[in-house]
């Protein structure tokens, strides 16, 4: 490719990344519904809540071990992957230097935010009885502040250590953590004390001045680009989804083999976020709608200083990644008798399809989740463009990002054609299915592997 195309390109790819950092808003309403099928989860026994200090002081060595594993593997499968930095190696011997020392070392030797919450808590079903039980501040369980960045409202209770709590609670509870700020300012060009000794370099892409963008490379798994694409821009490779799957995985597994289960189901929830975060396509695919020549395009309009085309791109892919997302939240929302609702929620039960997909492995998020979402991308906005009110998804002039705080999405899907309703919700629930399946793979993996390793 000649240079000034590639640099063209990448100065327009630049700008398509610049997008949400989230996917499917609250993980955890989708994760009730898609393991309650489950009969590994549903059925398992009670599990006692224990604090995270207790886990890492019983397990430091094993612990250790499993990370110093968990690097060589990243070394060896993860393109770009950064190793870990000699001096955050997790040290069994800082169990001496107390519970804070031993949380901390954890969860840099993670390469995670070290203001990580993992508090005792759960987030409640909404169609269960309401639990009486304490409820928790939102700065006690979330490092960010409280956004309602897609008009639901999280509900925290407090666990007391010891008590007994269902293994589903727990799992789908975790689903949704890592959009805590787990995965926020791990760069080197972060506002932190922590990302410039993390390794990471600077921020792929993105504003690494706004929190949220710097967890996107976490969050978002570009591995089915064109080669035009990554010629232009190979710092769309870094992208390490890949690698805290596989880190929680392990986590999980160690935890139930050593007699932790309920850090097995909590860890096995926190891989489930990244899992369901590439079945979105947004998150697996870099620009649809856009192709590599039109993104060129744009670029060379922007160079001649016309930056309307770009500014304008920027806008519509944000304003239809809110909306697919925001129109998924309410439908999980909708009570037990909405047919939206209804829809969603018979999709996320579906298991028939799960075998299908074969067994779970170390490359299932990036081939199998990620290549499905990035190969839908397509079709979905196009549906999108279709069926939704064009003010939200072709229109740059309005921002959903900034005006859409308080839209009732699916009031004003009422106001769209029967067939355009459908349609569009068809395509959210094919999306939904993927969720499911993937999640539940994902878990039947964990536990089958428990029970294998001695």
């Amino acid at each position: 490719m000649p240079i000034l195309q590639r640099l063209l390109l990448a100065a327009a790819v630049l700008a398509a990344s610049a997008a949400p950092a989230w996917a499917w808003s609250n993980h955890a309403l989708a994760a009730y519904r898609a393991f309650e099928v489950l009969p590994e989860v549903a059925q398992a026994a009670p599990v006692k809540a224990e604090p995270l200090e207790d886990f890492l002081a019983a397990e430091a060595q094993p612990i250790a071990e499993l990370l110093t594993a968990q690097d060589a593997w990243a070394r060896a499968h993860i393109a770009h992957y950064p190793p870990l930095p000699e001096a955050l190696r997790f040290d069994p011997a800082i169990v001496n230097a107390g519970p804070q020392a031993l949380r901390r070392a954890f969860l840099m030797a993670l390469r995670v935010s070290p203001e990580s919450r993992l508090a005792l808590y759960l987030q409640p079903d909404p169609l269960a009885p309401p639990p009486a039980a304490e409820r928790m501040p939102h700065d006690e369980v979330s490092a960010l502040p409280l956004r309602e960045k897609d008009g639901e409202k999280h509900h925290f209770v407090r666990l007391a250590p010891g008590e007994t709590v269902a293994p589903l609670a727990v799992l789908a509870s975790a689903s949704d953590e890592p959009d805590y700020g787990m995965d926020v300012n791990l760069f080197e060009d972060s506002p932190s004390d922590w990302g410039p000794r993390y390794g990471f370099g600077k921020l792929p892409f993105g504003n690494p001045a706004l929190d949220f963008a710097t967890q996107a490379p976490f969050h978002m798994g570009y591995y089915h680009e064109s080669r035009l694409i990554y010629a232009a821009a190979g710092f769309l490779k870094r992208t390490f989804p890949l690698l805290r799957v596989h880190q929680y995985h392990g986590l999980a597994e160690l935890a139930f083999r050593s007699g932790h289960p309920y850090w097995g189901w909590r860890f096995a929830g926190l891989a489930a976020h990244y899992v369901q975060d590439l079945t979105q396509p947004y998150h697996a695919s870099l620009a649809p709608g856009f192709s590599s020549a039109r993104l060129i395009g744009i670029q060379l309009l922007a160079l001649a200083g016309m930056e309307g085309g770009k500014n304008d791109m920027i806008v519509l892919l944000s304003n239809r990644h809110f909306v697919l997302e925001r129109l998924e939240s309410q439908m999980i929302q909708t009570g037990r008798d909405s047919p939206a609702g209804q829809a969603l929620r018979q999709v996320l039960h579906d298991s028939t399809r799960d075998a299908g997909y074969g067994p779970w492995g170390e490359t299932s998020l990036r081939d199998l989740v990620a290549g499905e979402a990035a190969a839908q991308g397509e079709a979905v906005t196009a549906q999108m463009l279709a069926s939704a009110p064009a003010r939200y998804v072709d229109d740059p002039r309005f921002d959903f990002g900034i005006e859409g705080g308080r839209i009732d999405l699916m009031a004003e899907m009422a106001r769209q054609s029967p067939e355009a309703q459908a349609a569009l919700q068809a395509s959210i629930a094919a999306l939904m299915r993927h969720f499911g399946a993937h999640s539940r793979n994902l878990v039947r993996a964990i536990l089958a592997q428990s029970e294998d390793k001695p």
